[in-house]
């Protein structure tokens, strides 16, 4: 049976290759999130034409629920997730993965084979993995092999923003992960699996001064020197944040540190002859599994509060939240999975946490065992020269179709 399935996907190489393009050339840039319902009409006929009923699901530009400010004209785009799925009865196993892409030149969405590599926006991360994904259960399908359960594939826009229009509509709709005894996504890691991710918690910071002409400097309020005040309020918390740690596998040794990052993008000021009248930064922190999203929330606030009142006039956003998470590599899941990618690949996997946010996140909260894994580079995935081998195509294809069948077989 194994043999079967990669003999059958491996015929379905080109095809495979044929449809990563034509998913690639629909430029699903997030944000601001344009070509959402394209790029999911053209899944949704390849699953028609392999037999796979699907339901598209729209969701509303606006969701009160998850909505406190007023959206901005990207988040008042709609957003559209798709589900599928193989087989009958109450064993979920789900294939999960996100068809948006980060914004990108035109170039990069004309996808071209050179040598053994599928260039272009996406092909890593992750359109590739979403070609994977379905031609795994195809090949199920066409080898006529019976599941004691199903395999579930959803489809999400919107993991490159925080999945507030994919995966976290879903899990607030009640939608995602039902029935569920795992879920695999393509995420590039290179070959290991992450069964672990950062959590994060993202600001951005308005201090507020008052202008004036250079020579009344003194009628005015500089607000870059207040948030120089500011910074160097954060900068002492940082210092305490790095000193952490996580237990998880992670390399290098200093990725293992906690992380505060200020200034990832930053403006300000109106005129150089004119005292700045407000100043604004971002402040990105991403927590370790062992960290609380809550606490450590609630100590920046506090750093704000206390430079507030040395009299600094400040507004503060969070734009982003998400939990970390960690998962155990002990269950069936991970062990299947580890098993199917030595079968196919002839190598025992290191199991290690993702440096970033993971969407295995929406799943593990619920108590999912969820992993992702792809031979795809991430140190590729949002650079100009975005590529995936086609031998990765049909070997994740393989990993996903064995693991399948090792779970539901």
């Amino acid at each position: 049976m194994e043999q079967r399935l990669k003999e059958v996907i491996s015929s379905y190489q080109q095809e495979m290759v044929d449809f990563a393009k034509q998913l690639i050339a629909v430029p699903t840039e997030n944000p601001p999130g344009r070509f959402y319902r394209a790029c999911v009409d053209l899944i949704a006929a390849k699953l028609d034409e392999i037999g796979l009923p699907s339901t598209v699901i729209e969701v509303p530009d606006v969701v009160p629920e998850m909505q406190d400010t007023t959206p901005s004209a990207e988040e008042r785009l709609p957003g559209y997730c798709l589900q599928s799925f193989l087989g009958n009865g109450t064993k979920t196993l789900y294939f999960h993965g996100h068809y948006d892409v980060v914004p990108a030149s035109e170039q990069q969405f004309h996808p071209y084979v050179k040598g053994s590599s599928l260039f272009g926006r996406g092909s890593a991360d992750m359109k590739g993995g979403l070609v994977a994904m379905i031609y795994a259960v195809k090949a199920i399908q066409a080898c006529g092999i019976d599941l004691d359960g199903r395999i579930g594939l959803t489809f999400v826009p919107d993991e490159e923003t925080g999945g507030r229009r994919g995966s976290q509509y879903l899990l607030n709709a009640g939608l995602l992960g039902q029935q569920a005894i795992g879920m695999l996504t393509a995420e590039p890691t290179g070959g290991v699996i992450w069964n672990a991710n950062r959590g994060a918690i993202s600001l951005r910071i308005t201090v507020k001064g008052k202008p004036a002409h250079v020579g009344l400097h003194y009628q005015g309020i500089n607000a870059f020197e207040q948030m120089l005040v500011v910074a160097q309020a954060l900068q002492d918390l940082k210092k305490e944040v790095t000193s952490r740690r996580t237990a998880c596998i992670i390399e290098p040794e200093a990725a293992r540190a906690s992380i505060l990052m200020m200034g990832g993008q930053f403006a300000g000021g109106t005129n150089f002859n004119v005292v700045p009248a407000f100043c604004t930064f971002t402040v990105d922190r991403r927590i370790n599994p062992e960290e609380d999203l809550e606490e450590e929330k609630q100590r920046l606030l506090s750093v704000l509060e206390d430079v507030k009142r040395l009299g600094i006039d400040l507004d503060v956003e969070i734009f982003q939240e998400a939990r970390s998470c960690m998962v155990s590599q002990e269950g069936a899941v991970a062990q299947t999975l580890v098993s199917s990618i030595r079968t196919v690949t002839g190598r025992s996997p290191a199991i290690a946490m993702c440096p970033g946010l993971l969407e295995i996140r929406f799943y593990a909260q619920q108590g999912i065992p969820a992993f992702a894994y792809s031979p795809g580079l991430l140190s590729v995935a949002h650079g100009p020269h975005e590529f995936i081998k086609l031998k990765d195509l049909t070997e994740m294809a393989s990993v996903y179709a064995l693991t399948a069948v090792g779970l539901l077989g």
